[in-house]
């Protein structure tokens, strides 16, 4: 078994229509290594974000599980840490402060010296010195996610959960911490589950990308390996042949794959219910 295993997991949620329940994926099934860092790619709607939920203990699958080094998983914890799109700082607290409150709640024994070297090396190491008395008002959207990369690894994770996280970041920020978070995952070697639109951003940043197909009723179509040796920095890449090759695939998939994969899903899924309804016809 992986260090992280999603164990057939499926999903449902009430139908906005109020006509049953609406299946938002079925039957994911895959494993992250220790250590590893793993992408989910897919159209929204295919529940992305629900499944990186589930894995963080937010929400629960309806049918399945998440199993983290042989235990399942029941509910939040300290081992699973996630960084949110929309940054979700204490909006009173100031930038040590916000990175303190989780060390503090990751190392309760520790004496108030250790916590604040702690803080401080985490901050300095998302380029933040200079601005550790500053409050999230007073800070960019970059520095923002700074703050929130500071505080999910200063806690030192065994999962770390990215949830689309430089989405709402301008291209430039975003590509320097994009190399910001590769450098404090290769320092740290946290295993990693991101979820992003990004195909570039996964690319750069995975060493393999799960690829979904459209939901509702979404399942995991196949993993992809990116094999582009580390250490990998955007201004390089792209002229890599095997870049170029893995960007097609993918963009391919999203772009025609996906849907007709959903649509045959879907067809199937018809077909064995009306032959199970016929089983249920009896004959004369």
């Amino acid at each position: 078994m992986a260090f992280l295993e999603i164990d057939h997991a499926t999903k449902f949620f009430p139908d906005p229509d109020g006509r049953g329940q609406l299946c938002v994926f079925r039957d994911v099934a895959f494993g992250v290594e220790r250590g590893e860092f793993v992408t989910m790619v897919g159209h929204s709607g295919c529940g992305k974000s629900t499944l990186l939920n589930i894995i963080a203990g937010l929400e629960t699958a309806s049918l399945g599980g998440v199993v983290l080094e042989g235990r399942e998983i029941s509910g939040p914890g300290m081992d699973r840490m996630v960084v949110f799109q929309n940054f979700s700082l204490m909006p009173w607290m100031t930038v040590t402060q916000n990175v303190r409150l989780a060390v503090r709640s990751a190392y309760p024994s520790w004496p108030s010296r250790k916590i604040e070297q702690w803080v401080e090396r985490y901050v300095e190491m998302v380029g933040l010195t200079g601005a550790e008395n500053k409050r999230p008002s007073a800070l960019s959207g970059g520095m923002k996610q700074r703050v929130g990369l500071a505080r999910a690894f200063a806690t030192e994770p065994k999962v770390l959960l990215l949830d689309e996280p430089f989405a709402q970041i301008d291209a430039l920020t975003r590509g320097v911490i994009q190399e910001e978070l590769v450098r404090m995952w290769t320092a740290s070697r946290n295993t990693v589950f991101m979820v992003t639109h990004d195909v570039d951003e996964a690319i750069l940043l995975s060493d393999r990308i799960a690829l979904m197909t459209n939901g509702p009723d979404a399942r995991l179509a196949e993993i992809v390996e990116v094999k582009i040796p580390r250490p990998r920095f955007r201004s390089s890449i792209i002229d890599d042949p095997e870049y170029a090759r893995l960007r097609s695939h993918i963009i391919h998939f999203l772009v025609e794959r996906s849907r007709h994969l959903q649509e045959q899903a879907l067809a199937d899924a018809q077909a064995e219910g009306s032959r199970a309804a016929g089983e249920l016809i009896p004959t004369s």
